[in-house]
């Protein structure tokens, strides 16, 4: 998109205001009647105070209301390394343990028999993987689409089209996990020879981890 004269469209301190990516690189912010000045399209990519991330115009609320634009559907076309997914995966494995631990301890300290203190200890190699099962399905399926590593990493759960999944996909991909661990981690593996960097458990319940763009 070719931009009109910057210097007749000076930032607005009115109402919401966008910045927007001009020839790759993010200029404004301008306000929606600025935006209109240089007849923003659909694809046009934008962001406002409050977004995470860059979206095309269209996936914007306020600005399919204003400009008649049609929500269309978002292909991904960044998707998550396996090193992010790595990544992200120590971290919950850290934010868990961060939980699940100390509780452990408090209980602890509250039990006289030693036998009984030990029990709580060992029972943590069950629990603490139970926890973050859960914690994945809920949380990759939530709004943000990620737990709170993926979330740091900037990589989230979607489905073959971008959106959100559902609570049963979501438990399924993370009990399908199972397929990609055994046996060693074959399943991971996968990732390194396709396209789309899928996992085996994202093939089986239809999903990809993608990234934000970047600009």
């Amino acid at each position: 998109m070719q931009p009109l004269n910057i210097s007749t469209l000076q930032p607005s301190n009115k109402g919401n205001t966008y910045l927007l990516v001009i020839n790759g690189k993010p200029e404004g912010p301008y306000s929606i009647e600025q935006l209109k000045a240089l007849k923003i399209k659909p694809a046009d990519f934008v962001r406002t105070e409050g977004m995470d991330d860059y979206k095309q115009a269209h996936e914007v609320a306020e600005l399919r209301e204003l400009f008649g634009f049609k929500k269309e559907a978002v292909i991904p076309q960044y998707f998550g390394s396996f090193d992010q997914r790595l990544t992200a995966s120590a971290l919950d494995w850290f934010f868990v343990l961060l939980v699940c631990v100390p509780i452990a301890f408090i209980v602890s300290v509250f039990i006289q028999d030693q036998a009984q203190r030990i029990m709580v200890a060992f029972s943590l190699a069950v629990i603490v993987p139970l926890v973050k099962i859960i914690y994945h399905i809920v949380m990759e399926c939530s709004a943000k689409q990620a737990t709170f590593g993926k979330q740091l990493i900037r990589i989230k759960v979607c489905d073959m089209e971008g959106k959100r999944i559902s609570f049963g996909r979501s438990l399924w991909r993370n009990v399908a996990k199972l397929f990609s661990v055994a046996p060693f981690f074959l399943g991971y593996i996968f990732s390194f020879f396709n396209k789309t960097q899928q996992c085996m458990h994202d093939m089986l319940a239809g999903t990809l981890v993608m990234k934000d763009r970047l600009f």
